[in-house]
């Protein structure tokens, strides 16, 4: 699900950068943590869509990732 910013409390969200990403390239993203759902965007885009995803889906993700 791809969520548009809005709504109070999203600005106050603690984006952290992917480790993996980097400065110049085309692969950046932040991850935000909520009660129940982790959002993710385009670290280039900050204003743009958000993916939310419930934490057992996000948890099942970086596991499969990091195999």
């Amino acid at each position: 699900m791809s969520i548009k910013p809005s709504g109070e409390g999203l600005s106050a969200l603690k984006w952290v950068k992917s480790s993996y990403s980097t400065n110049d390239g085309p692969e950046c993203i932040e991850v935000a943590h909520t009660p129940g759902t982790v959002l993710v965007r385009d670290s280039k885009r900050p204003e743009g869509a958000r993916l939310a995803v419930g934490p057992d889906a996000w948890n099942g993700f970086v596991a499969h990732a990091a195999a």
